[in-house]
């Protein structure tokens, strides 16, 4: 008897702090009236976005005419966006130094520069342990930029695991290529 009691008093309590009891679905739901470039009457402190503020970016089309983007000029080192790994592991082997210190000092001179590195395996594995080894190999090369001088708000790092294979033959060149970390800049993703 004690324990319906207290069960009772206690149902009734948190019914009571909750405020009005639920409505059914359809009648419980705000809808408020809202102008375009207007912000909402409960919004402390209004931020302005308007299309006329936000300038599209592509980093395929250089700024000047006749000038290459430094990031798809095959002569230049940030045109270079794959890191190779040996089978079952993340790190990253001496030769990639110099192509992430450029990509690193990239972002640093660029604060409002984005990049998305993405972790791929080959197809051994089983798929959980290739997503958790992408991850891995992503968030290494993300860990390198950032200790070379980027802010870690402007690398997102994902994991393919083997979902987005370079080759598909079953040999070790193949499974090679697929061992990798790829690097998009904006406008790329």
């Amino acid at each position: 008897m004690k324990k319906t009691f207290l069960a009772m008093f206690a149902a009734s309590f948190l019914w009571s702090c909750g405020g009005d009891p639920p409505k059914p679905d359809g009648a419980g739901a705000r809808v408020e009236d809202r102008v375009p470039g207007k912000p909402p009457a409960d919004t402390a402190r209004p931020v302005p976005v308007t299309p006329q503020n936000v300038a599209p970016v592509n980093i395929a089309q250089p700024s000047q005419p006749g000038v290459k983007s430094p990031l798809t000029d095959p002569a230049n080192i940030l045109s270079k966006r794959s890191i190779f790994y040996d089978y079952d592991s993340d790190a990253i082997k001496d030769e990639y130094r110099p192509m992430l210190e450029a990509h690193a000092k990239y972002l640093s001179n660029n604060p409002n520069a984005r990049m998305l590195v993405q972790g791929n395996t080959d197809e051994r594995g089983g798929r959980e342990y290739n997503l958790s080894l992408g991850q891995r190999r992503a968030e290494a090369v993300k860990k390198v930029l950032v200790v070379m001088g980027a802010k870690d708000v402007q690398i997102e790092s994902v994991s393919l695991g083997e979902e987005k294979p370079r080759c598909e033959e079953r040999t070790d060149a193949c499974f090679g290529q697929n061992r990798r970390s790829d690097i998009l800049h904006s406008g790329e993703f």
